[in-house]
């Protein structure tokens, strides 16, 4: 099937789904874009702000004609969502999804469907900003950017072809990986980060005196805990659908703090220097990719 023939479900109409939509709409990449959600509010204002053409409450209603279906709902409710929408969808739908971790959203889509489906194709497109909601959401957000594609052992050819087609008509460049590759990498530059930004600002946000110190701060706090405001629920839902990588990137990187704590005390100078000579040189050689 040719993407601009097909109709589009969105499942959420947040940042990265609301998005999406309007890139497909804005260059006419599909037939149709309609929206699902559990709440009129967010699918009206997809509608206003031009994601969507038209949306229902109803998953029947919004999902039982589409041909590709984009779950733009956290980790965390992927599963009673695919309960909900699954007797809507048609036997050849393309289902995709947009989470940040993909190997619990193959196991959610196994124990729901009791089997993964040809036309399942996960994805991640690796773009955001620290904001989120239909409000949030820009054409823009996935030009130049990376989507991954993980499919499975049972993904259809035709499947993937055409998630892959969405996404370069979203201005993205698409590449597939393994599941457990995926997660592992994701684990270390994207949920690692985070939990960092979160751990910071809430170690100073007990603190007695934080009003007082946190008006000192400048450009390096602000830089380094800017995604600290990204959405709590979101980032709770990445951490335990990917947790046992996210773990290992944990203790990995508490064993460099604890050597680096080692060399402070020990006032080392020329090992804090080596550490962060070699960390400048890593960043200023992959500095093309970071400012994608």
């Amino acid at each position: 099937m040719n993407l601009a023939e097909c109709r589009v479900g969105l499942v959420g109409v947040g940042l990265i789904a609301g998005s999406l939509g309007l890139v497909l709409r804005q260059h006419a990449a599909v037939s149709e874009v309609v929206g699902f959600g559990r709440s009129a509010e967010p699918l009206s204002r997809a509608v206003a702000r031009g994601a969507i053409d038209r949306y229902s409450l109803d998953a029947h209603e919004a999902l039982s004609e589409v041909d590709i279906v984009v779950l733009g709902v956290p980790l965390g409710v992927v599963k009673p969502v695919l309960e909900q929408i699954g007797p809507a969808l048609k036997r050849d739908v393309v289902l995709s999804d947009v989470g940040s971790a993909k190997q619990c959203v193959v196991n959610d889509v196994q124990a729901v469907f009791g089997q993964l489906p040809k036309g399942f194709v996960p994805a991640h497109p690796i773009a955001g900003t620290e904001h989120s909601g239909i409000d949030a959401a820009f054409p823009e957000l996935f030009v130049g950017r990376r989507v991954i594609l993980t499919p499975t052992s049972e993904s259809d050819s035709n499947a993937v072809d055409l998630v892959t087609a969405l996404w370069e008509a979203a201005g993205a460049e698409v590449v597939c990986m393994p599941v457990h590759k995926h997660d592992r990498m994701l684990a270390m530059t994207s949920h690692l980060p985070h939990l960092l930004a979160f751990g910071l600002v809430d170690m100073l946000a007990g603190a007695a005196d934080h009003d007082e110190t946190l008006r000192y701060a400048a450009g390096g706090f602000r830089d380094f805990t800017r995604i600290a405001s990204s959405d709590p629920v979101m980032w709770r839902d990445i951490c335990l659908g990917n947790r046992e990588a996210v773990v290992e990137a944990l203790a990995a990187y508490r064993d460099d703090l604890e050597k680096l704590t080692a060399l402070v005390a020990a006032g080392d100078g020329s090992g804090i220097e080596a550490v962060f000579k070699s960390a400048k040189r890593t960043r200023d050689a992959h500095l093309h990719w970071f400012e994608r």
